[in-house]
């Protein structure tokens, strides 16, 4: 097959662009609004968090069965014909959701709606690498990671607005309007494209990553769910890991001793992709893990609403915005690793502040160290993108697409696992320090308790006895507070050395001047 781009006319390339941002924009927004909206939807719908749980983990697993697939879809049926029919799901099934009055309704249409999802991010990042040249590639996946970043920032914001002023349904109606644009630009606009030289459809591969994906994730979000007191060691956990690791070792056995195998391992014998991905990980599990840590310290430290944390995160994407095309179009003059390591040292920057929050921090200081972190994505992810598939054959790219988001989701998800994990652990071990430090003031503690019960009963003539119990009370929410934003800076300490360890497989990517 000849290794080329279907271009017929400058500006075509642009409008498949565009389209494909406007999807993405919609899939990763949807991520970050039900996010916002889940206590809402818990009120309204009269369900616990054990069971509002699989809301999210439900879509997550969903999404995570279709990403192997997904690129082998593209390459056999279109990128065309598999990106309208994964908006068109993903749509519907917001729609639906929107529509849902019981809490089984809802997680059904989501577990559907993540099927849609796990076909937009890989087949759009495809279609984005095959319409563009490789001299502008770059500039292209810089342009497609501002979608990203503007759903990510505008995400809580809008959630929080919504949810507020309307209620959460709109939370997933928003995605109605956006998925019809989105349908209507691919079909009058988008040429189809299918890759020829695709082969059989690979039923081992297709079932042990079905097996493999899903149930790692779903062992990942055990080891912090509500009903599960044991964290690692529950059995249902072990179990998940041990059936996730027969079915891995399964998966790369078919995968490597397949004719036509459903996602080609030995593209890892490429460098630039088997180290870029390796960053694309180890990022992931620092960035992502720690990227909700912000909106808890913000609204259980801080005493923000939903929507003003989520106002944050609109100069965040803005930054990110702008620095990704700029990046995007020096990095095909500028080697790309010196970009990717400056984005990574100032993500390991703005986790370095956050490691020193408390409940006196200024809203400037949090701001800085959000601008630093939205700069050093938009300055990192589209060279890192277009190192990464550089060299990658064009009949391979839906394939490499798809494993590069595999390798993000995974990366993501245990991230998330770890840093909640920890950061549960790490309240405790500072609330335990904490009281145990209290109990050897001894005067010290009695005079704070003397002149708190001397203020309430002065202010609000109280009792003596209910004075007493306000002033205890009083002590022991400052400790929990300060007990818990320890907990955070400690998650972002972890973050912050995972970031850096980042840095090492991005120092060995290739010198090789990308023209």
């Amino acid at each position: 097959m000849k290794e080329s781009v279907a271009i017929e006319s400058k500006g075509y390339k642009w409008f498949v662009l565009l389209n494909v941002m406007i999807a993405t924009f919609m899939a990763v927004l949807d991520s970050t609004v039900v996010n916002v909206g889940l206590p809402t939807i818990m009120g309204t719908l009269g369900t616990d968090i054990n069971t509002a749980e699989w809301i999210l983990t439900g879509y997550m697993l969903s999404l995570a069965g279709v990403l192997p697939v997904a690129g082998w879809c593209a390459d056999k049926f279109g990128y065309k014909a598999i990106f309208i029919i994964s908006i068109f799901v993903f749509t519907s099934g917001s729609f639906m959701c929107g529509n849902s009055t019981h809490i089984e309704e809802l997680i059904f249409w989501r577990i559907y709606q993540g099927i849609g999802c796990g076909g937009i991010m890989p087949v759009g990042m495809a279609i984005v690498t095959n319409v563009f040249p490789l001299n502008q590639r770059g500039v292209a996946l810089g342009f497609w990671a501002v979608a990203s970043a503007a759903s990510v920032s505008f995400g809580p914001a809008i959630g929080g607005y919504l949810v507020d002023n309307l209620n959460w349904n709109y939370i997933f109606y928003v995605n109605v309007p956006i998925g019809a644009l989105a349908i209507f630009i691919t079909s009058t606009i988008q040429r189809e494209f299918k890759n020829p030289a695709v082969g059989k459809f690979d039923i081992p591969g297709f079932i042990t990553s079905v097996i493999f994906l899903p149930v790692f994730l779903y062992g990942l979000t055990e080891v912090n769910s509500s009903t599960n007191a044991q964290g690692w060691n529950s059995p249902i956990v072990m179990g998940s890991m041990f059936i996730a690791f027969i079915s891995f070792v399964l998966f790369i056995y078919f995968e490597l001793n397949s004719k036509n195998p459903l996602m080609n391992l030995r593209l890892f014998s490429d460098r630039n992709f088997t180290l870029a991905n390796l960053v694309v990980f180890i990022f992931g599990v620092g960035m992502f893990g720690s990227t909700f840590l912000v909106p808890l310290y913000l609204q259980n430290s801080l005493g923000y609403s939903a929507f003003d944390s989520g106002l944050f995160f609109v100069p965040v994407g803005i930054m990110q915005g702008i620095a990704s095309p700029f990046v995007g179009q020096w990095s095909q003059k500028v080697n790309p690793k010196y970009f990717i390591i400056f984005g990574l040292v100032l993500l390991s920057y703005s986790f370095y502040m956050n490691q020193s929050f408390s409940y006196l921090s200024d809203r400037n200081y949090i701001q800085l160290s959000l601008y630093l972190r939205g700069l050093g994505m938009g300055i990192l992810y589209s060279p890192l993108m277009n190192m990464s598939l550089f060299s990658i054959p064009q009949r391979f790219m839906a394939q490499a697409s798809g494993l590069t988001n595999i390798i993000r989701q995974i990366g993501g998800s245990f991230g998330v696992t770890i840093m909640s994990y920890l950061l549960t652990k790490r309240v405790a071990f500072h609330t335990q320090i904490y009281n145990e430090s209290l109990a050897s003031t001894g005067q010290t503690y009695d005079n704070v308790m003397n002149k708190l019960g001397e203020f309430i009963t002065h202010t609000v003539s109280a009792s003596e006895a209910l004075s007493h119990t306000f002033s205890k009370s009083l002590i022991s929410n400052h400790i929990s507070l300060e007990a818990y934003i320890e907990g955070i800076n400690d998650d972002f300490y972890v973050s912050t050395i995972i970031t850096v360890i980042a840095i090492v497989p991005a120092l060995f990517l290739s010198n090789k001047k990308m023209k």
